[in-house]
């Protein structure tokens, strides 16, 4: 039965869902011509605010590129190959690898949304060369595990409300990550997900007949090269495992003790910090890491051109108050029960334009907390119902898709098609437990 629903939906997405390029441009038109109609913002207002806002992603579009690039070129060194291919030896059957792929991205996902993405992108491609299975829905349920970000550590929401001096400190104080990340409905949340999510991924399987098999040698990764036979002494450096080795120890060293000295946390900087130090020393010689380079550089042409645009979209949804005009028209239907409700939703809205759950937060923040307060909700819950929001629509955001195509070589429609199935159940899953639980 589910089959009859996400083949013919995944032909549809196919033919008419454009590159994600295409999807930003279009993007950029509907908020400029919105903001002009629905708030005091002129035209030309809404365009300048635009322009200025275009540059305001330019270190997060680089950490973006890092972090793919240096996911690629750790999961390119011959040990993680074998160690993935290892994992990926436990599937047998198409049904296990879309199974053990939703639950190792998940995990990952859970730990640290930029580790998440590039680990359940390359599991997928190790999966693949083991096993005969449907490398859309394969990529699609590693995406898929990209959901339960937002209720793991590297929560941004979650975290920023706990941490002394937030922005809102004066209206809702210090809230710990036992009232939200580690509370019972949250733990709840993810429990059910982790159950359901590879469930439904399995079940979307499509009949042998109808499934897109790729090419196992397609996915092979080159071997590293090997130094030519009399060596020039430029030559000599670049294939020398001296160079590689010690430059891969003084990162690990210093992460080391950013970790267990200075009390350092997994995020962003230092996941990419822990990719690049790690696939310098694993590749041995800086000639195998730039000719890894040099492949996974290729993948990283959407980020680059596409993530400005997103960034002049959340200019104008901020600053013209365009966001907090839809969040605010679903703060106005709620109760003290359905708010959270309703904040989950304005919130999966907002994040179609605003995709930065920090962003997101900053946007929101002002009209549900005094919103909570007011008809006496629970705001730790309402906090983590914007949380879940942010997480949930990017099932269909190209924007944090993007790292996972890169990698695993496909494009937006090749699994918007199993995403859109993927919204629909997780909605309601996380809707009914953010009401109920």
């Amino acid at each position: 039965m589910l089959n009859r629903i996400t083949q013919p939906l995944s032909r549809l997405v196919e033919r008419y869902l454009p590159d994600p390029y295409i999807f930003v441009c279009l993007l950029t038109l509907l908020v400029l011509t919105l903001a002009s109609m629905l708030t005091p913002t002129t035209p030309t207002e809404a365009l300048s605010i635009w322009g200025q806002g275009f540059w305001n992603l330019l270190q997060f579009a680089m950490q973006m590129l890092l972090i793919l690039v240096c996911g690629y070129m750790l999961a390119s060194t011959r040990p993680c190959v074998m160690a993935l291919n290892k994992l990926a030896t436990f599937a047998r059957t198409p049904a296990q690898a879309i199974m053990l792929v939703t639950l190792v991205a998940m995990l990952a996902s859970w730990l640290n949304w930029g580790f998440g993405l590039v680990v359940g992108a390359l599991f997928a491609k190790a999966l693949a060369r083991q096993v005969a299975v449907d490398y859309r829905l394969l990529v699609a349920s590693a995406y898929s595990g990209f959901i339960v970000w937002h209720g793991g550590l590297a929560g941004s929401v979650p975290l920023t409300i706990a941490t002394p001096g937030h922005f809102a400190e004066a209206q809702i104080g210090i809230l710990g990550t036992g009232q939200t990340l580690f509370a019972p409905f949250n733990l709840l949340i993810l429990g059910t997900l982790v159950v359901v999510m590879p469930l439904l991924n399995r079940f979307m399987l499509p009949p042998t007949e109808a499934q897109i098999i790729v090419n196992p040698e397609k996915l092979v990764q080159p071997e590293p090269q090997s130094p030519p036979a009399s060596p020039t002494p430029a030559e000599r450096l670049e294939h020398s495992t001296l160079v590689g080795t010690l430059i891969g120890l003084l990162g690990c060293g210093y992460l080391l003790h950013y970790f267990f000295v200075a009390g350092g946390t997994l995020n962003l900087n230092s996941v990419i910090a822990l990719f690049l130090f790690l696939a310098i020393l694993l590749h041995r010689t800086p000639a195998n890491l730039l000719n890894s380079l040099q492949e996974a550089i290729k993948g990283g042409a959407g980020i680059v051109i596409q993530f400005p645009f997103y960034a002049g979209i959340m200019a104008v949804m901020v600053k013209t108050g365009l966001a907090q005009q839809i969040s605010s028209g679903f703060v106005e239907i709620s109760t003290s029960t359905t708010l959270p409700l309703w904040s989950f939703l304005s919130a999966g809205l907002v994040n179609i334009f605003v995709p930065s759950g920090g962003g997101q937060w900053a946007v929101q923040a002002p009209i549900v907390i005094p919103a909570a307060q007011e008809l006496g909700a629970d705001i730790a819950r309402v906090a983590m119902a914007v949380a879940w929001g942010d997480a949930w629509t990017n099932l269909i955001q190209p924007f944090w898709a993007l790292p996972v195509l890169a990698i695993a070589g496909l494009k937006a429609k090749d699994i918007m098609g199993f995403c859109l199935i993927q919204l629909l159940v997780s909605g309601i899953v996380i809707a009914l437990l953010l009401t109920l639980a």
